[in-house]
């Protein structure tokens, strides 16, 4: 049976991954982390307890181990992985790194998104390091043959959060919460531009297919859902589950990253106000049979209908519900004042 070990292993995106290697005859999974969250892990992965930066503490846990696949899903610095590099370059087979989508060009100089598109992000440093970090990968295969693997997620969710556009520090739960009373929520843009939600479900599927695939070393691999829709489309599909009319009140990207503390010249401009639409047939080579099966609709209906069902998931944002009123009450004296100058004139 073949050995991985998971750094992290209970996010939005590996979570689904644990559940179904947890259920294979294939893989024998180990976990390593705080143990913060560790009790929703199934009973037959193996968890390793402790923080990856103590260097010391994490080799003494893995000095007799040797893994098929190590897989770092909390990595964004290069430090971070220079410290991995020294920890497992003599202990596995392959070593993913979870990169993002969002570190591809901006602007794009065209929609469709494939593994060639350039890398360049010069309006999220999230972004800028995610770059270095491959960059410094990319290095270690070709120098050092470093059996690397980067993957690059896009926006995926899974029941735990509602996916959303523009939210605040604290999650989704307070837009989610403005839909259920009936208010207007802010959408960046004018909600046409195209985007993509990838359950986790259908993530787990694809990256499960590039662990121990000799295919992948030395490749870079983005895993999305093939869906496209528009803003409009997925604000309107969470509506519909909570049998609310949508109320979109819209708002231009570079407004909202001017006019505020939130990162969203970084999550916006630099991520979701881009047109994108990903072309998956690398991953569909690399793993043949590779098809997401999540269909947006389906897919935040079960995510809302658990959090509905889970007021430890509804955390409210009162400071951001407040801003939210601030900026739709400013915009709309902005065209009363407007037009009654121009009435006046």
């Amino acid at each position: 049976m073949k050995k991985a070990l998971f750094i992290g292993g209970t996010g939005i995106i590996s979570m689904a991954i644990t559940g179904l290697l947890a259920n294979s005859d294939e893989w024998e999974l180990y976990v390593l982390n705080k143990g913060n969250r560790n009790a929703t892990l199934p009973e037959n992965v193996k968890q390793l307890k402790a923080d990856i930066n103590n260097e010391s503490k994490v080799a003494e846990l893995i000095a007799d181990l040797q893994f098929d696949t190590v897989a770092d899903f909390i990595a964004f610095v290069p430090p971070q992985l220079e410290r991995d590099y020294r920890l497992f370059k003599d202990k596995t087979k392959q070593f993913i790194f979870i990169s993002s989508a969002s570190a591809y060009q901006k602007p794009l100089s065209d929609y469709r998104v494939n593994e060639a598109t350039p890398l360049a992000n010069p309006y999220w440093e999230y972004s800028r390091n995610k770059i270095a970090c491959e960059e410094y990968l990319l290095k270690l295969y070709r120098e050092e043959n470093f059996p690397v693997t980067i993957v690059r997620p896009s926006h995926t969710y899974d029941e735990r959060s509602v996916p959303l556009g523009v939210h605040g520090e604290k999650g989704s739960w307070q837009i989610v919460k403005r839909m259920l009373e009936g208010k207007p929520v802010i959408v960046h843009g004018d909600g046409t531009s195209l985007w993509t939600m990838t359950h986790n479900s259908d993530f787990a599927g694809g990256f499960i297919g590039l662990m121990g695939n000799l295919h992948a070393i030395g490749e870079s691999v983005q895993i999305t859902s093939d869906e496209t829709l528009t803003w409009n489309q997925i604000y309107t599909a969470i509506a519909n589950v909570l049998n609310v009319q949508y109320k979109p009140y819209y708002v231009p990207s570079d407004f909202l990253a001017k006019c505020s503390d939130y990162d969203f010249t970084g999550s916006l401009i630099g991520d979701k106000s881009n047109s994108v639409v990903f072309d998956n047939a690398k991953l569909k080579r690399l793993v043949p049979g590779f098809t997401p099966t999540k269909r947006f609709d389906q897919g935040v209906r079960e995510t809302i209908e658990n959090v509905l069902a889970n007021p430890g998931l509804q955390v409210e944002d009162v400071e951001f519900d407040s801003w939210c009123d601030r900026v739709i009450s400013a915009l709309d004296s902005a065209i009363l004042q407007i037009k009654g100058e121009e009435s006046n004139g």
